[in-house]
């Protein structure tokens, strides 16, 4: 199944660099190129496709405004944040805006590669200490759940993977999970599949904020 990719930067150099890489991949195919959001908006609406990889500074429309028009107009679209500048501000826009993952411009390719063949199987590309940055600011907007009831998709959970979720809830990545659960590291990437699938969720991020919104992990 071949991903494919659309770039949004308002660099050609930077956008021909990545097209580079991403054609020389038998798995992927750019499919459009945009030098702006609103250009952004547009292809991706015409194209619909898999990943957008987007920019955030960008003259006119910027890539956190573009971000949750495409995913608006294109549900089914993953957006992959890449800025160079590593402010949790960014990655906050970009994740509350329905981005799939955050990195920096300076990634190596591989890394690239990976990212986007993650957030196309449906997982969030964002790196520990943002997500724990994340539940800092997440966690005082949540009341005191102690006396609340819990949402019902919990019942649907097993009991190993409720322990995942709490540990996903907690900011942990797959291998710290793998660790303190004692599991392999693929066989959590698997329970974190299946408490995606079962709770309909669209990816970790959204894994984090169900943890805190069903009561199952109370805010500290």
């Amino acid at each position: 199944m071949t991903i494919r990719i659309l770039i949004a930067d308002d660099e050609a150099l930077l956008r021909m660099a990545f097209s580079t890489v991403l054609e020389a991949q038998p798995d992927m195919a750019p499919v459009g190129e945009a030098a702006d959001g609103s250009q952004a908006i547009r292809l991706a609406q015409e194209l619909r496709p898999d990943v957008v990889l987007m920019d955030v500074r960008m003259p006119g429309t910027d890539g956190i405004e573009a971000t949750r028009q495409v995913i608006r107009i294109s549900p089914q679209t993953r957006v992959l944040i890449l800025t160079t500048f590593d402010l949790d501000e960014y990655a906050f826009a970009g994740l509350n805006a329905g981005a799939s993952g955050f990195l920096l411009k300076n990634t190596r390719p591989e890394e690239l590669l990976t990212a986007i063949r993650s957030v196309a199987a449906g997982d969030a590309v964002v790196s520990p200490r943002i997500t724990r940055r994340l539940l800092e600011n997440f966690r005082p907007h949540i009341p005191d759940g102690s006396s609340a009831e819990r949402d019902e998709r919990l019942q649907r959970l097993s009991a190993r993977e409720r322990e995942v979720l709490i540990q996903v809830g907690c900011g942990l990545s797959n291998a710290e999970i793998a660790a303190t659960l004692y599991l392999a590291e693929a066989t959590v990437k698997s329970h974190l599949g299946r408490i995606l699938q079962k709770l309909e969720l669209r990816d970790r991020i959204q894994a984090v904020i169900f943890a805190y919104e069903s009561r199952l992990i109370h805010p500290a």
